[in-house]
């Protein structure tokens, strides 16, 4: 059978479904490298041995008695960022908070998941409440990135992203609020796409910031990540934002991307985002993909987004703001931790003590500064001047997208910075989501594709592609003839994470 762990999504489908081996097989290999790998890496909160096992094994009895596969994923294994609800596993958000919870419904992701034969190994770690660049902030210890075990995989959903380069699984799910799948995707050479908001549901994904969190695909491959797009999306009247409407062509454009011809698409690079205070390596490796864009048709131009240089402080505004309010129901009174209820103590006491003893200071740190700038006497001076702004970002992309049919930049400023090296400072962490942010104000879509090695270190760099909000495919197509030309010579960039276990 050859290392199963090393096929793409696409291949392990096509195998199962022509019965050439059992989808537990498939899971059981994966399991495994987890046991040998995971001690190390540390992506996985929870592994649900007998649940992946069972579920592959509802998928080779129907193949067997001669049903259709469930999906195009059927039989293929997941990993599942433990900010979505699943009611036969724990989900934590990465938090004492919620330690050992198991909730009593599915998510409408987890729950298409399964629906499509997809098989979910576990939850995966995270920052706390997805707040974070690094997963460091997760109250269960950091997550480790596969090409130096010694650096971060990127965050919120650096568990998601290291399962995936380190061959645990072929497939993930992420949410980004402000990058926290595309951020991890760039530093970890893998793929990550946050689909316009409202293109997933949300229902069963516990809030940090309520008009930003949108859940995404994530793989090693275009279209892999296309495929599981499609599984995951579509409208939900339990998510009232979610939008009634078709879902975009995302498999379609993947596949006609790797037939490798963009004659006739424009590209717009981001002036504001390829300047100073960019590693040198992001940008040679950034500025070598924009070429290779060109190489295979594409028209390209410089585009000025101005008002996207505010996004990183509208956005601290913002999220902390709808942060302060949606974690407002880790009271101590209906589920979760309780600390000091011993009778003595009034529920106010209860609850400050259980808040205190829950939360980490970085979900701490955004919630204080949230609560200030929803204020009386400041909200207008603050969040109501972030509102502005985000406005303004919007008008930016909209007068962008009538010149070019995408934007492109580097995905994140720097490759994976150490563990411990940003711990300290706030400011220089949040500045790995600079270029990540204006598409979650917006709404648009965005994805990160790896774009090569970094000179300097050896690490992967990401080239972010944005697309108008409900025209998703667009970036599938880009990504996919990208990720076809840049394998052409040198093979899959996967293929090149250094080993890290037995």
């Amino acid at each position: 059978m050859g290392d199963l762990t090393r096929l793409t999504a696409a291949e392990l489908a096509a195998k199962v479904h022509a019965r050439e081996v059992t989808a537990v097989e498939v899971a059981q290999a994966h399991l495994d490298r987890i046991a040998a790998v995971d001690g190390r890496v540390h992506a996985f909160l929870h592994v649900d041995h007998e649940g992946a096992l069972a579920s592959a094994r509802a998928v080779d009895e129907a193949l067997d008695a001669g049903q259709a596969p469930a999906s195009p994923l059927a039989g293929v294994p997941l990993a599942l960022k433990d900010v979505f609800t699943t009611r036969d596993m724990p989900t934590t958000c990465g938090s004492k908070m919620l330690e050992g919870w198991v909730p009593p419904y599915d998510a409408t992701v987890t729950r298409r998941l399964r629906e499509a034969g997809v098989v979910i190994l576990g939850k995966t770690n995270m920052d706390e409440f997805a707040m974070g660049s690094s997963t460091e902030n997760s109250a269960y210890g950091p997550t480790r990135n596969p090409w130096d075990l010694d650096r971060i995989p990127g965050g919120s959903g650096g568990g998601s992203s290291a399962a995936l380069a380190a061959f645990e699984a072929p497939l993930a799910i992420g949410t980004d609020t402000g990058g926290s799948i595309r951020q991890p995707g760039a530093v970890t050479g893998t793929v990550g796409a946050k689909p316009t908001y409202g293109g997933v549901s949300r229902y069963g994904l516990v809030a940090f910031s309520s008009s930003l969190d949108q859940g995404g695909p994530c793989g090693r491959t275009v279209l892999d990540t296309a495929l599981l797009h499609e599984v995951i999306a579509g409208y939900d009247p339990l998510d009232s934002t979610s939008i009634d409407a078709p879902v975009p062509p995302v498999v379609a454009a993947a596949r006609e991307g790797a037939a490798g011809d963009l004659a006739g698409v424009r590209v717009g690079v981001v002036r504001e985002f390829a300047g100073e205070g960019y590693q040198p390596g992001v940008l040679a490796a950034f500025h070598a993909a924009v070429e290779q864009l060109r190489a295979l048709g594409a028209e390209v131009v410089e585009v000025s987004c101005p008002n996207f240089t505010y996004a990183l402080p509208a956005y601290y505004l913002i999220a902390p703001s709808e942060c302060s309010s949606n974690l407002a129901r880790f009271d101590a009174m209906r589920y979760g931790l309780r600390v000091g209820d011993d009778g003595s103590r009034s529920a106010e006491e209860v609850m400050a003590l259980t808040r205190e003893a829950g939360f980490g200071p970085e979900v701490k740190r955004r919630i204080m500064i949230g609560t200030y700038a929803l204020s009386s006497g400041y909200y207008d001076a603050y969040y109501g001047q972030a509102q502005k702004v985000r406005t303004l970002i919007s008008r930016d992309f909209a007068a962008a997208f009538e010149r070019v049919d995408v934007l492109v930049s580097p995905t994140t400023p720097t490759t994976a910075f150490r563990i411990g090296e940003r711990a300290d400072d706030p400011m220089a962490m949040y500045l790995s989501d600079l270029c990540t942010i204006p598409s979650n104000l917006a709404g648009n879509a965005s994805m990160s594709v790896p774009c090569g090695l970094a000179e300097e270190d050896g690490l992967p760099v990401g080239l972010q592609i944005m697309a108008p909000a409900m025209q998703d495919h667009r970036m599938y197509r880009v990504a996919a003839a990208y990720e076809v030309a840049r394998d052409a010579g040198a093979g899959r960039l996967s293929d090149r994470v250094p080993e890290v276990g037995a």
